[in-house]
């Protein structure tokens, strides 16, 4: 049957604050958060146990993005942040009729493999479960009972949550599924991994370019 995926990704302005406050041109950064989300999503598309990734987003910009790759983009509503968007898209997913297993996947894994995405699911077995992050506190990956609503209580300490929930703690190592990107230092370890092609790509990109303080920028510190 696979799991459907749903991987909501905040407003370009919105996401990913901690790395905007280290990098200093706005639309590098939200080229740097399109790309862990497209790597993220075409790597999870890659998993055996997987039968559709779909994205839900509010943001323009990532919507025409992820059409042009094929990917189905569900719209961000009430636009009250990633737990209100997951419940969204689990509701527009059941009315579809289709009692398929819903799942939801934090877009900035960009070292992701399918192969330890499967794993995951594979241990999960038919039950609700949560996959924690590299530091043991965030949940990367949360899996709903077939035909169950997910519930998601993504946020702070959000593993806590949801095992205070009844979620299965899945406890396979999976570096890649466990390597989410919220600071430079996370993106150093999820390069030592191995980057998706997107990221790898648009980091080399910016290795090539003068520093700002050398050439004068404005706002060059």
């Amino acid at each position: 049957m696979g799991v459907q995926l749903l991987v909501p990704i905040k407003p370009l302005h919105l996401a990913k604050t901690r790395l905007r406050t280290e990098r200093t041109l706005p639309d590098e950064h939200a080229e740097l958060v399109t790309a862990l989300a497209m790597d993220t999503v075409l790597a999870a598309a890659t998993a055996e146990r997987v039968r559709e990734v779909l994205v839900v987003t509010s943001d323009p910009g990532l919507t025409h993005r992820f059409r042009e790759l094929g990917v189905e983009v569900l719209p961000d509503s009430p636009r009250a942040g990633l737990n209100a968007a997951l419940r969204h898209g689990d509701h527009l997913l059941g009315e579809r009729g289709t009692k398929v297993r819903i799942g939801a996947l934090q877009a900035d894994l960009p070292a992701l493999r399918g192969t330890e995405l499967d794993g995951a699911i594979a241990e999960a077995d038919s039950e609700r479960s949560y996959c924690a992050d590299r530091q043991g506190t965030g949940t990367t990956l949360l899996l709903a009972s077939v035909g169950k609503a997910l519930r998601p209580g993504f946020g702070t300490d959000s593993a806590t949550a949801h095992r205070a929930s009844g979620a299965k703690a899945l406890l396979g190592s999976w570096a890649s599924l466990r390597c989410d990107v919220d600071t430079e230092t996370d993106l150093r370890a999820a390069e030592e991994l191995g980057l998706g092609s997107h990221t790898r790509k648009l980091l080399r990109g910016n290795e090539s370019r003068p520093n700002r303080s050398e050439i004068g920028c404005p706002g060059a510190v």
